[in-house]
């Protein structure tokens, strides 16, 4: 239990000791810091169900708060509004406790255990801008959930299964029929070939092949055929394509290593083409699939839809899978494989439709168990200053790499020469690039379309992710200094903007409750900024290594040692590297 939560409980006591009865209490930090730092708001609720006068509710309740050391200047307001403060000895104790254990503030919640779809990268097709705000949000997201006790595993579910594979391989017969892989007499072993074929090669073949498809029938048509080989196992086509997924699949994990993105699970959609067989069964057995024009599919509408809500297409009129039939295959793999409590899908707002009737499907086939939670966490699109998705100079899609590029240009002219080598500046850079990306990204409510302005994210002032890296090194710098000073303990809290840090820390368990039940990483990012600039602003004010005050100056030593470590372990949540120097 945190210390904030653990003051909250006591608090019941003292409003029970008074003669009342309450399960929760509302308690929030004051906007009248001369009333008092936090206020009690429960005598209105409490005179309607005692039948008594707020004010001679809030009375009783004011004379034990007083009674308490912990709780000072404790006065009431209106009809009963009752305000009060937290003494020096109740702040320097709470101090000393996070500074000796960071999660003696933090609640930890019951076990579960949660899979998070956070990637959707298509094999053979560059990352692209659209990939970043899936990849940062589940990221951290995942840690969030690690941090308060969950066991999380992260899914990068990769697009690898279906035509545009097909039509990826079909090009590649086309420009070397030669290949052994399309020679029905081969009888080596084609794990021993070398494909002339690298990465950057692929992602100019996949549009290419698409575009062909669009503008021919008969290439479509051999396309349909090609996947169909593929999905079949046939020899050749299908060793061919496990060697086309395992060139993209390395250059895929390289892209999100840079964004700091690691998964547990590098599945793709093939990887649940086991389960297609009984998952059909099932649905057939519960007679759930109805014959629609050929194809085959689940009514999903409900009586209380105050929208049309159109059906699951389970099989399309050609026999192939669905999209969607895709995904219910892999919510059976998970429950089969993994038995998680909770499946949350941090994909783009747009898709919207596609989850609600995928889980629909999924719960009128039983194929969880009726306690595991089906989530989709949707998110807004990262614009240009055109208000429209950020593209590249002349217009075209920007891949992941490019932005990255971009912004990394952009933040080495802010790198400072005279303290970092040359051959130091690319990967420092690089940092506080992705620092710079992730921060705007998590800024806003996550299912908000922003604007991302290059010069404006990577500066060194302002709400920014290189802010943040710049003054959280210049702690730990300011420590490494006084190392020899030997500071542990917190002896006095000596003005108010100290006191505006302790009570900012105060409220870090409930920054990080808010942000995994929105599931949006914003209130951190907030929280981030408010506590560094509250601590800049102390920063500023005292020559913290010349105080001549030895217990001043070890107080102080040991403030900045706390925000230091909640700042990394925050920055940490939002997968940000602080660099040791820029």
């Amino acid at each position: 239990m945190s210390i904030l939560r653990k003051t909250i409980e006591d608090i019941k006591e003292i409003v029970k000791k008074s003669g009342y009865e309450v399960e929760t209490l509302a308690i929030e930090p004051s906007n009248r810091k001369d009333l008092g730092e936090y206020q009690l708001n429960d005598a209105m609720q409490l005179a309607k169900t005692y039948h008594e006068n707020p004010r001679e509710i809030a009375t009783k309740i004011s004379e034990e708060l007083k009674k308490d050391g912990r709780f000072i200047n404790v006065n009431i307001a209106g009809p009963g509004f009752i305000n009060f403060s937290l003494s020096e000895d109740y702040l320097k104790d709470f101090l000393n406790k996070i500074n000796n254990d960071l999660f003696a503030n933090i609640d930890k919640k019951e076990k579960k255990k949660i899979i998070i779809d956070y990637g959707g990268a298509n094999v053979a097709k560059a990352l692209h801008v659209g990939h970043l705000r899936s990849a940062n949000l589940g990221e951290a997201l995942k840690r969030l959930a690690r941090a308060l006790g969950y066991e999380v595993l992260g899914d990068a579910h990769l697009g690898d299964y279906g035509r545009p594979l097909g039509f990826v391989v079909l090009e590649i017969q086309k420009m070397y029929p030669e290949l052994p892989y399309f020679d029905k007499n081969y009888t080596g072993n084609y794990e021993e070939l070398t494909l002339p074929i690298q990465n950057e090669d692929l992602e100019k073949i996949y549009p290419l092949a698409s575009q062909k498809a669009k503008e021919s029938e008969a290439y479509l048509e051999e396309g349909r055929e090609v996947t169909t080989k593929i999905q079949n196992h046939e020899r050749g086509y299908y060793d061919l394509w496990k060697k086309i997924v395992e060139i993209s699949k390395e250059d895929i994990k390289k892209v999100y290593e840079r964004i700091n993105t690691e998964f547990e699970l590098w599945l793709g959609e093939s990887d649940a083409a086991e389960y297609f067989q009984e998952l059909e069964q099932i649905f057939e057995e519960k007679h759930l699939l109805i014959e629609s024009q050929g194809a085959k599919i689940v009514e999903v509408a409900e009586e209380e839809d105050k929208a049309p809500m159109p059906p699951l297409l389970f099989v399309k009129s050609n026999g192939t899978l669905s999209y969607e039939t895709t995904d219910l295959a892999t919510i059976l793999q998970r429950e089969k494989e993994y038995h998680p409590d909770e499946i949350w899908y941090v994909v783009d707002s747009r898709q919207g439709l596609h989850f609600e009737q995928t889980f629909r499907s999924a719960r009128k086939a039983e194929l969880v168990r009726k306690e595991v939670s089906l989530e989709h966490i949707g998110f807004g699109t990262m614009n240009g200053k055109d208000g429209k998705p950020f593209k590249t100079r002349d217009g075209g899609v920007m891949s992941l790499k490019g932005l990255i590029e971009l912004v990394k240009e952009e933040t080495l002219k802010r790198i400072n020469s005279s303290i970092v080598l040359e051959e130091e500046k690319s990967s420092i850079a690089e940092d506080v690039a992705i620092a710079a990306l992730k921060y705007a990204d998590f800024l806003p409510y996550r299912e908000t379309d922003y604007v991302f302005e290059v010069e404006k994210f990577a500066d060194l002032e302002g709400k920014t992710g290189p802010y943040l890296l710049y003054s959280t090194i210049r702690m730990k710098s300011l420590l490494k200094k006084a190392e020899n000073l030997n500071a542990k303990t917190i002896k006095q809290i000596s003005g108010s903007t100290e006191r505006e840090i302790a009570l900012t820390l105060l409220e870090l368990p409930n920054i990080l409750e808010k942000s995994l039940q929105s599931r949006s990483l914003n209130d951190i990012a907030e929280y981030l900024y408010v506590l560094t600039s509250a601590y800049n602003k102390f920063y500023a004010e005292h020559m913290i290594l010349t105080e001549e005050n030895k217990e001043l100056q070890e107080s102080w030593l040991v403030l900045t040692e706390i925000v230091y470590k909640v700042n990394n372990f925050l920055l940490e949540i939002l997968s940000m590297k602080v660099p040791e120097k820029m």
